[in-house]
């Protein structure tokens, strides 16, 4: 597919006009769809960052993007990694709801339809349902509305994250384990090669792929070998019937995602903020607060002083995976961290295995996977690639850590790639050149919250 290059735009009013035209034509009616083509489906951690971009144009529908996901959340209170819909064509994306069977196959599963999957993502909502309230308090309308909301969604996040924290972390570690590369939300990331090379793929149906039909190069996405093994992850769940314990004893892929653990930092922290606002009783103020103090030393017992990052540890096989990615930058995003420890995080987002990397389109946004690894890819989805919402997690750390100046530069970078590329799914660091899917809803909705920080700076 051809893309048509764009010069840099400075003009905001059009860059959120044009954000508000892409999630408008992904609504489906209650629910964004994450693109138009290649995720025709209401993707999890996606609707969090898109509630965001919502937030500033109707409080409303941002309120019931959540709301609807969670209307999904299964019995033991996972909030599924996909809703599929019902409407889009069975060839459109695999594997779809008839891989899953959800309710048939999962005793916790909602009744379906609509199906979902028996996988989750990384637990951004909560930090999008309290953007929903600061937009709506910041401008003075609808302010009713997103309290009624929160009130709503809150008990259904606190289950989200007792979930998290139990079930995928009864040693208590602070942790969150996952059980497939897709849970992390970086899927095909270096960070999991390691811990996928060692899984055994025994019999199973064979399948066709649906995504490779979306990209120009078939090296922008995960290998056929690793997809097989993606596969026989979900296949291995599906025989297990989700049973959490046995998993967690028996499965052949289990990791704690550094990552995914600091950003439920970041949304206990928020949904701490939220407990305040709908008047939650004290014990569970408590226990959030617990929570959050728990997450940071998990993340404080995975440091490499040698990379100056976090590293994701493999269950199975008892040790850390040394790889340089974003995801290591995980103690910038939860928080609460020393002066010295801030100091060496920064110097290495600012260093030559990140945003000071030599050649980079835009200095100050990293890539995906540091181009001194050895599996690095400039093209390949989470193996090299920028991604603005990663930028837009990055941006909203430097700010919480009184890093104004560089927020900004980060902020100012990212708006100016999109106004390049368009508002596609992730982008090529040396080039510019963007890359997967177009008209990406998520990357619309940061966007927006970019602008309107701007604006509202002004």
């Amino acid at each position: 597919m051809e893309r048509e290059e764009r010069s840099e735009d400075p003009n905001l009013s059009g860059m959120a006009r044009r954000a508000a035209e892409v999630l408008k034509g992904n609504d489906m009616g209650g629910w964004t769809r994450a693109a138009p083509t290649l995720y025709p489906h209401q993707w999890s951690w996606d609707s969090g960052f898109i509630a965001i971009g919502l937030a500033h144009l109707d409080t409303a529908r941002a309120a019931r993007e959540l709301t609807l996901l969670f209307r999904r959340q299964w019995r033991t209170g996972k909030v599924p990694h996909i809703v599929f819909n019902p409407l889009a064509p069975p060839e459109s994306y695999f594997p779809g709801p008839e891989h899953w069977i959800s309710a048939g196959v999962f005793p916790d599963a909602p009744p379906a339809p609509p199906y979902t999957s028996a996988l989750c993502q990384p637990p951004i909502h909560a930090v999008g349902a309290l953007r929903i309230w600061e937009v709506a308090k910041g401008r003075g309308k609808d302010e009713k509305t997103a309290l009624a909301f929160l009130r709503e969604i809150y008990p259904k996040m606190l289950r989200w994250h007792r979930y998290l924290l139990t079930d995928r972390d009864p040693e208590e570690s602070g942790l969150v384990t996952i059980y497939h590369p897709w849970e992390s939300g970086t899927d095909n990331s270096p960070r999991w090669d390691e811990a996928l090379e060692a899984v055994e793929i025994g019999v199973m149906a064979s399948f066709r792929r649906r995504d490779l039909a979306h990209v120009d190069d078939p090296s922008e996405r995960p290998t056929d070998k690793d997809y097989a093994r993606y596969i026989w992850l979900v296949e291995m769940i599906k025989r297990a019937r989700c049973d959490e314990r046995e998993i967690y004893k028996n499965h052949p892929f289990r990791v704690k995602d550094v990552l995914m653990s600091a950003i439920l930092v970041l949304a206990n922290e928020a949904l701490l903020e939220i407990a305040g606002l709908v008047d939650a009783p004290d014990e569970e103020r408590e226990r959030i607060s617990a929570w959050i103090s728990r997450g940071r030393s998990g993340l404080e017992s995975r440091w490499d002083d040698e990379f100056g990052l976090c590293l994701d540890y493999d269950v199975r096989w008892r040790k850390p995976l040394r790889v340089r990615t974003v995801a290591g930058l995980a103690p910038l995003i939860s928080g609460g961290i020393p002066e010295s420890r801030r100091s060496r995080l920064l110097d290495t987002l600012d260093s030559g295995y990140f945003g000071g990397a030599s050649g980079l389109r835009r200095l100050s946004l990293p890539p995906s996977t540091s181009p001194s690894e050895r599996r690095f890819h400039s093209r390949s989805y989470w193996r090299g690639p920028v991604w603005p919402v990663i930028n837009w997690l990055i941006w909203k750390s430097l700010l919480r850590e009184g890093e104004e100046t560089r927020a900004a530069e980060v902020r100012r970078e990212a708006i100016a790639q999109i106004g390049a590329g368009g508002f596609a799914e992730y982008f090529e660091p040396f080039t510019g050149e963007p890359l997967g899917s177009d008209d990406q809803s998520w990357t619309a909705a940061v966007a927006l919250d970019w602008v309107a920080s701007l604006r509202d700076a002004s």
